[in-house]
């Protein structure tokens, strides 16, 4: 009887040992590994583009998603649309209106598992001192100590007031505007 005890004992704390050193928290965002693009569609023509600048900052444990922290911190002056002609426009008072609102805000509320490596996630959204909840699929594909976090929503730039005046109407540029991230992270202390 004390050799079962002894080898249920052992086999338990075998198991917790295990089941901890899966455990990874990912900490350290790497920004040159990282991006945030948008496409969008003007006079009906699929457009692509993208942030240049950014911050993000990252706690996530995929064994306990409900305790992670994310945030995500866009320099909207950064943006590239596609040509200069439109980097300058969108920068503009009309669209982003960086001199006013030079930054774009997301933070996680909460993040739950719904599969294998697959998250959703939570949220507030804030562009111009307008905010939304938005959610949105997490999927995390890792490789050792590295992980790629990979998501995307859509979001309606009129809800935000992205393109007003004589852009309001969204008959040259469509009100959904397709964004997509993947923010490369390591596990850290």
């Amino acid at each position: 009887m004390k050799d079962v005890c002894t080898f249920l004992l052992c086999t338990i704390l075998a198991m917790s040992v295990s089941t901890t050193a899966r455990a990874v928290e990912y900490k350290a965002i790497q920004l040159e590994k990282s991006n945030v693009t948008f496409q969008y569609k003007q006079m009906g023509v699929a457009m692509d583009g993208r942030f240049k600048k950014f911050a993000a900052q990252l706690i996530f444990d995929p064994t306990k998603p409900a305790f992670a922290k994310a945030e995500i911190e866009i320099d909207l002056a950064s943006v590239d649309a596609g040509s200069t002609d439109a980097d300058d426009e969108v920068v503009g008072k009309n669209w982003f209106n960086v001199k006013g609102f030079p930054k774009a805000m997301f933070v996680a509320k909460h993040i739950k598992a719904t599969g294998a490596n697959q998250f959703e996630v939570a949220g507030v959204l804030t562009i111009k001192s307008k905010s939304q909840d938005i959610k949105f699929p997490l999927k995390l594909t890792t490789q050792g100590n590295a992980a790629l976090f990979s998501g995307g929503f859509v979001m309606h730039r009129a809800d935000f007031a992205i393109g007003e005046g004589m852009w309001a109407k969204f008959d040259v540029v469509a009100n959904d505007i397709q964004v997509n991230f993947q923010l490369s992270a390591i596990s850290g202390k």
